[in-house]
């Protein structure tokens, strides 16, 4: 990420973070993800050459800034859901600021909705950040859309390890998924599909 873009991120974050210290509901804060997992979210896309991601949880935009900065590099886009529209167009106002309006695509959605509707093998890299207990309910369509060798990243793998539970259950039980558990940030677990297993 270029300096200019850099700030405008830490712009997002700050701004995050104050509104988030004012709301004493949970439901009504931002709740950005540490900026060392953007970072590494950023280097993810890079690595495997993502061109085709999935972002599950806009919020403010603050980690669709690393992801939207990672996918220009390798040539990609980003489709990012979320269920507020009032956030969709904050992350939009902060994309556009950032200059990449034309590599994310902003949506105001229910997921399993919006995943139902995805063609298989869609997604070379999908980032879960939205509210935790729906996870399991999102797997069998989210794994049809997955295709062959893609990452799947979930954040607050370590600050609320206690929901995602039996979303790891499911990952741990899938003969085509290997995951690790990254002690960064709140925690990330990052799963990757078998290049050559179906679906």
């Amino acid at each position: 990420m270029n300096p200019e873009r850099r700030a405008i991120a830490a712009e997002v974050f700050a701004a995050g973070r104050e509104h988030d210290a004012a709301q004493s509901d949970r439901l009504q804060r931002f709740r950005n993800l540490e900026p060392e997992t953007g970072e590494l979210l950023g280097v993810l896309v890079r690595a495997t050459r993502a061109r085709r991601a999935l972002e599950i949880g806009t919020s403010n935009g603050y980690s669709t800034l690393w992801l939207g900065d990672a996918l220009e590099a390798t040539g990609g886009d980003l489709l990012t859901l979320e269920l507020d529209p009032r956030r969709t167009e904050l992350a939009r106002e902060n994309l556009e600021r950032a200059g990449l309006s034309e590599v994310v695509h902003c949506r105001t959605a229910v997921a399993a909705q919006a995943l139902s509707e995805q063609p298989d093998a869609a997604w070379d890299l999908v980032f879960l950040d939205a509210e935790r207990p729906e996870y399991p309910g999102y797997w069998r369509e989210l794994r049809r859309v997955l295709a062959p060798g893609a990452t799947l990243a979930i954040d607050n793998a370590i600050s609320h390890e206690p929901e995602l539970t039996a979303f790891r259950r499911l990952l741990d039980e899938d003969p085509g998924v290997e995951s690790a558990l990254v002690p960064i940030g709140a925690g990330l677990i990052v799963a990757v599909l078998d290049a050559t297993a179906a679906a």
